[in-house]
């Protein structure tokens, strides 16, 4: 299954293997720290190991980073005969990691949780070669529960999390995301909403139930339209491609001028971010630290599955008057209008709720991890003697 390269050996020069998959919470920042590892030490060699299972195959080649898959090794929440499987299943898919590990001489082993990071856990430890692992959910995965108990270094977005020898460092973003932390939303909230075809003055919605979309949020969505654009509010709905269809057009309520814009994705959400007032959104552990950061004020709907770490991850900013939370089972058109309404025309709520993010949350993560990883490997990078 692993498709390492024949490298000659020894390897000159910094080697760093990251290992991560399945969603964009896993993804995104493991993406986000090679591209800031590159940025730091140019020629480093770097490679993601994933499996087929994830959106991976995608977004990591996309991204112009070399992709290595390893055999994904669920792990059944059940007992089945499956589970009577696992170590066997296991022990091929750490084969697999540890001869990418070799094929690249790798010096250190940075994870971000999903089924591809167990393996190349393992197969570095038994290697010797230093793990750092990143932890995006406040309530972390099994990876990273158990490589925890061995990494060189532990790091976390969110501020108690659960794992020993924790450091909050953030979550590594997108460039383009830390530069508009720096310059504020409001510097270039008129530009965004006119590129995205809204009115430049008008109270902007932003839905999005993230890459795949989330249907309970657009249902309500379309329950509570007429209510919100009655009100003057346009809304910028992202329903996520796979739920789009070709009918969605942009209503205009004639009365108020409030307008509806749905539209499959927005090609760099920090045109969407700048361009809102506020959001309405699952609260995934980057659109929670993304919200924070930028100081959008935020109405997260946590994906009501898995073991409860959405609602978890919005727990600091909510508690700071950042953000609010709504079950899901709770999120219907009436409670969306009401949430919406309270807030979205009230200039002073949301300046206070803006203001909360940016003193939780700090740009530049993805270069803090980079740096913690190159220090692991010994690594100089430019502009530097080392590490420090």
């Amino acid at each position: 299954m692993a498709q390492a390269s024949t490298a000659d050996s020894p390897k000159a020069g910094v080697r760093v293997v990251l290992a991560g998959g399945g969603t964009t919470g896993h993804i995104a920042p493991m993406i986000a720290t090679a591209e800031a590892i590159r940025r730091l030490v140019p020629d480093a060699d770097l490679s993601c190991v994933g499996t087929t299972k994830g959106l991976e195959t995608r977004l990591v080649p996309d991204a112009g980073l070399a992709l290595e898959l390893v055999a994904p090794v669920p792990m059944p929440r059940k007992p089945t005969p499956d589970l009577l499987r696992v170590p066997a299943r296991l022990a091929g898919s750490v084969r697999e990691a540890g001869a990418i590990l070799d094929a690249h001489a790798a010096q250190v082993v940075v994870g971000f949780g999903g089924y591809a990071s167990m393996p190349a856990y393992l197969a570095a430890r038994r290697r010797g070669i230093p793990v750092v692992l990143h932890e995006a959910n406040a309530v972390p995965g099994l990876a990273n529960k158990v490589a925890a108990r061995f990494a060189k270094k532990v790091l976390a977005c969110f501020p108690g999390t659960p794992l020993p020898h924790v450091e909050q460092v953030g979550m590594p973003v997108r460039p383009a995301l830390d530069e508009l932390a720096a310059v504020g939303r409001a510097s270039r909230q008129r530009a965004a909403r006119e590129a995205l075809g809204l009115d430049v003055d008008r109270p902007t919605l932003l839905v999005t139930g993230g890459s795949q979309g989330a249907r309970s949020i657009n249902t309500a969505t379309m329950a509570a339209r007429d209510e919100i654009l009655a009100a003057g509010v346009q809304i910028l709905h992202v329903w996520g491609p796979k739920n789009f269809t070709d009918d969605m057009t942009v209503i205009t309520d004639e009365s108020s001028g409030g307008a509806y814009h749905p539209v499959p994705y927005v090609d760099g959400m920090e045109n969407a971010y700048a361009a809102a007032d506020l959001v309405v959104c699952r609260s995934g552990a980057a659109t929670v630290y993304e919200a924070g950061l930028l100081g959008l004020p935020a109405i997260f709907v946590p994906l009501p599955h898995g073991n409860g770490e959405q609602s978890r991850n919005a727990t600091s900013l909510v508690a700071g008057g950042g953000g609010f939370l709504v079950a899901d089972a709770d999120f219907d058109g009436a409670r969306m209008s009401r949430e919406v309404l309270d807030r979205i025309t009230d200039a002073d709520a949301l300046a206070a709720m803006a203001a909360v993010g940016p003193t939780l949350f700090t740009a530049g993560a993805a270069e803090r991890v980079a740096r913690i990883v190159l220090d692991q490997a010994g690594a100089p990078m430019s502009g530097d003697d080392h590490v420090a």
